[in-house]
Parts: structure tokens; C-alpha cells; sequence
């Protein structure tokens, strides 16, 4: 009887556990390392865009995440003022692209992909320190002092990557003079509206504002982008005062300043930008996720990118199952090119986002306009390729 390729997935995060479903789905021999005592997300909300939804499909996990998410009708673009730059219906975003988006608290996405794996296949308190590889294994070191061998080692263990540093090096992050401030807010507390006259995105002078609904609609996600050369602190977890986001945003429309003043726990981090890094992988050890292309979230398509690597990795392998280490250079190949693109656009999407001059301004938004009406991009800013995308079919594999 042929033996199983092993796979140790360093990370049990969104990336890695798509990864580990999608290889199990392939009848490999999976095994998740987590440095965290459990699978946890932090409190926060996830965009998933009509690619991300077609990957999770082909690994029969859209209908669940569905079911604890959130779909909303319309999406609405405005100015800081509150005037409509324009608006995107979901069902046209659905007929176009074979799926309609979903946002999701990160907790609940993580508890989807946590059930869709053996919990035998998982072991925590696991803290990746440093990875070795070579032509027919790799291996895992952690901080305890054990070791996981593996046909192949795959590195999802986030931004700040043990992974990839032991393969490349470390990163050297710019900080891009911009921060974010993000609270979740049960609707029960929100003015007499509901989430439909926030939802979406605003977009003014040094900021953005993204809002959007999570927990079947239950809560919304509250994510306001500033500029401010001055906050260098890339944490997610730390906390702010209530006022300052009101004094930021004190002359934006008043319906905002009445949603940030309903929440009561704020969260303030600065935002760093890395260049897409030359290679992912050596010998038979890659990375994914945030491990391989962390990026700006001004495209909302952070888990998205990391879902889709988890499909194509697994597709690669079971294609070049007998030679695993030509199966992560086609795993490489088919991903790299695509995920350092997003990244770059997501760079640039943050500067257009945040333009000061209102004549500038004024031309995005006629710009967007005209997209919108005279092309099949149903947002207007461009990024129809992105949502074409799907991570699930054959030509997801580079040829």
C-alpha cells in the first residue's frame, strides 16, 4: 500500500486551515501545528469576495459559512459627506461572477474551517521557532524543543512568519503613514437606523471608512483608516479612547459620528506595507497566506488570497503528488504572479482612497462612474480580475 504524503501545516489561521481542508479533501496525511492553546481569531470582521466564495464552494464549506455571515442587498461607495459615488447590487455581483460576496466575523469563519477538520489532526500550543528543508523532507522546530517531520512543510503562521524567515530571511516592513481603528457594534445599540445607511465604503480627504455587517447581521464591522505618520504600533490588540475617532472624523457625515459614538471598545494599529518577495519556496517547504504576501487592506482581499493559495496548493499537489517538490514550484507559479499584483493594487488603492484635493477627488469618482456604466466592472474601480478568479477550477494551475 502506497503511503500517504505528509503535510505539516505551520498555522491554524485562516490560511492554514483552508490549506489543511483542502489537502484532506485530497487524501493526504495532514497535520496542523498552532502556536496558540486553541483556534482563535481576534474580534474582528472579514470581507469575502466572490473569489474567496468560489474557493471556500469547492471545498463544500460555502453553504456554512453563509449560514453565520452576512450578505447584504446593496453595496454603497460614498463620499465623506454621504453623497453616492455608486452602488453595487449583489445579485448582479452574483450573475457576473459565479458569486455573490459575504462578510463574516473572523471567529465564526475560523469555527467553519475548524469543524471541517479532525480535531485529531491538530495539535496546539505549538510555537514554530525556525524550519529546515531539503530535497526529500522538511522540518519543523518548535519552541519547546520538539520537532515534525513531513513530506512537506507549508508556513501559514501569519505576518511576522517563523517560516519564512528561516527560508528568506526577515522582512523589512515600511510603514506607510497610515493607522486603522476597528470596533464591532451590535446593531441594538446603533441610533434608530439599522446598518443599511452605513454599509459600504466612504471615502474622504486622509481617510476611509469600511463598513459592513457580520453574525447574519446581527453586529456590524467598523474599520476607519487615517493618516497619521505619527502611530507606529503595528498591533491589532491594542486599545483606544472613544474620542479620538470622533475628533478624527468630527466634520464626516453625522450618521458616522452617531455609529462610532454607539462603540464601546475601540482598537487602533499602524499599517505596514512589504514588497512582494521574490521566491515562496525551497525545497519542500513553501508559505501562504499573510507568510508569503501580506498586503494592504484596501482591496478587503486578505483571507481571500490566503483561501485561494490553501486550494491551489492542495490542487498542485495532487496533480505532482510523486514529486512534491515540483509540485510546490507549480503551487508557486500559479499563485505569485496573481498575489503580488493584489498587493501592489492594494497599495495604490490606499492612496487613491485617501485623496486630500477635492479636484482629484472629483475625477476618481467620474472615473468610477464611468467604468461602472460602460464596462462589466460592477464596481468601477477596476478589480474585476480579481473577483473573476476562481481558486477551485483547473486553470487555477499554472500550465
Amino acid at each position: 500500500m502506497e503511503r500517504k504524503l505528509r503535510v505539516a501545516v505551520i498555522g491554524g489561521g485562516i490560511g492554514g486551515l483552508t490549506a489543511a481542508r483542502a489537502l484532506l479533501l485530497r487524501g493526504f496525511d495532514v497535520h496542523v501545528y498552532e502556536s496558540s492553546p486553541e483556534l482563535k481569531e481576534i474580534g474582528a470582521g472579514v470581507a469575502l469576495h466572490p473569489n474567496a466564495m468560489k474557493a471556500l464552494r469547492s471545498l463544500g464549506l460555502e453553504e456554512p459559512v453563509r449560514a453565520v455571515g452576512y450578505q447584504s442587498s446593496l453595496q454603497q461607495l460614498r463620499t465623506w459627506k454621504g453623497r453616492t459615488i455608486s452602488s453595487t447590487d449583489s445579485a448582479a455581483t452574483a450573475q457576473r461572477f459565479g458569486a455573490a460576496g459575504c462578510t463574516i466575523h473572523r471567529a465564526d469563519l475560523l469555527d467553519v474551517l475548524a469543524q471541517s477538520v479532525p480535531a485529531k489532526a491538530v495539535t496546539l500550543s505549538a510555537r514554530c521557532a525556525a524550519v529546515t528543508t531539503g530535497d526529500d523532507r522538511g522540518i519543523a522546530r518548535f519552541t519547546d524543543g520538539t520537532e515534525a517531520e513531513a513530506d512537506v512543510v507549508v508556513g501559514a503562521d501569519g505576518i511576522h512568519s517563523a517560516v519564512r524567515a528561516s527560508l528568506f530571511g526577515p522582512d523589512a516592513p515600511q510603514f506607510t503613514g497610515k493607522i486603522c481603528y476597528r470596533s464591532v457594534i451590535g446593531v441594538a445599540a446603533l441610533p434608530a437606523r439599522r446598518i443599511e445607511p452605513y454599509e459600504g465604503l466612504w471615502l474622504g480627504p486622509h481617510g476611509t471608512l469600511v463598513v459592513y455587517g457580520v453574525r447574519r447581521g446581527e453586529a456590524i464591522n467598523v474599520v476607519a483608516h487615517y493618516d497619521d505618520p505619527s502611530y507606529q504600533h503595528e498591533s491589532w490588540i491594542a486599545e483606544c479612547d472613544r474620542g479620538e475617532i470622533l475628533g478624527r472624523y468630527r466634520r464626516w457625515h453625522s450618521s458616522l459620528r452617531e455609529m462610532f459614538a454607539a462603540g464601546d471598545t475601540w482598537y487602533k494599529w499602524a499599517l505596514y506595507d512589504r514588497d512582494p518577495i521574490p521566491a515562496w519556496t525551497k525545497g519542500r517547504t513553501t508559505i501562504l497566506g499573510d507568510a508569503a504576501h501580506p498586503m494592504l487592506p484596501y482591496l478587503g482581499q486578505g483571507a481571500g488570497q490566503a483561501i485561494e493559495d490553501g486550494c491551489v496548493l492542495a490542487a498542485a499537489l495532487g496533480k505532482l503528488a510523486d514529486d512534491p517538490s515540483a509540485a510546490l514550484q507549480l503551487y508557486e507559479r500559479s499563485r505569485r504572479p496573481r498575489t503580488s499584483r493584489v498587493v501592489l493594487t492594494a497599495r495604490a488603492r490606499g492612496d487613491d482612497n485617501h485623496l486630500v484635493s477635492p479636484v482629484a477627488a472629483l475625477k476618481r469618482d467620474m472615473l468610477i462612474a464611468v467604468r461602472k456604466r460602460f464596462s462589466k466592472d460592477v464596481t468601477g474601480r477596476g478589480e474585476a480580475w480579481i473577483a473573476d478568479y476562481d481558486a477551485g477550477s483547473p486553470e487555477a494551475l499554472a500550465g
